[in-house]
């Protein structure tokens, strides 16, 4: 891999790297283990997911969409994963899904920051013209980062989770690549993002 591509994985605090699925499953499976963590990212009920099925899960999602793991720059610490999903090549559409399962890393731009180089790898790589997510209504920290990336809430499945005794509506947000490319100010030429 080139210095330009490189470039496009690594921010100031993380690196995006390609999963292993078989010792990576292993931290994923671990990362199910934290409520906090499961409440935030999971609509299902809480339950343990075995490494082994968190090993076919990468597997399988590394034959269908882009998955990578978040890397500490300074500590060189695997603290989450992100990755594009639901790809439509034609319609150049595609789903974003984030977690950080290290709650230390939490709040600190760490997810932020893999968001923003996704949305670069996705837009000016994979030339793709719009992401969506979806984020829990009660996920304000969540909601509230998508926001200052730039991505707008498109839509709302209302009361459609069952969390702490009441219902929550799951928000829908999205972001266009032109939306991207102005909130980065950068000005694409082919030579810039696929060097020879």
């Amino acid at each position: 891999m080139s210095e330009a591509e490189m470039a496009f994985f690594q921010g100031q605090l993380v690196r995006l790297v390609v999963p292993v699925p078989g010792e990576d499953g292993i931290l994923v499976s671990d990362w199910t283990r934290d409520s906090e963590y499961w409440r935030l990212g999971m609509a299902e009920p809480a339950r343990f997911r075995y490494p082994g099925s968190e090993k076919k899960w990468l597997e399988d999602f590394c034959k269908t969409g882009y998955p990578f793991m978040i890397v500490t720059l300074a500590d060189h610490r695997m603290i989450g994963g992100i990755g594009l999903e639901a790809i439509n090549h034609a319609s150049g559409h595609a789903w974003l899904s984030v977690g950080i399962g290290e709650r230390e890393y939490w709040g600190k731009h760490y997810g932020s920051e893999a968001i923003e180089l996704i949305l670069d790898y996705a837009f000016l790589w994979l030339n793709l013209h719009r992401i969506s997510l979806n984020v829990f209504e009660y996920n304000s920290r969540g909601i509230h980062a998508y926001e200052k990336i730039g991505f707008t809430v498109e839509g709302r499945k209302r009361e459609a989770l069952l969390r702490d005794g009441r219902r929550w509506d799951i928000l829908y947000m999205g972001i266009l690549k032109d939306e991207w490319l102005m909130i980065k100010k950068k000005k694409v030429t082919p030579d810039e993002f696929y060097p020879d």
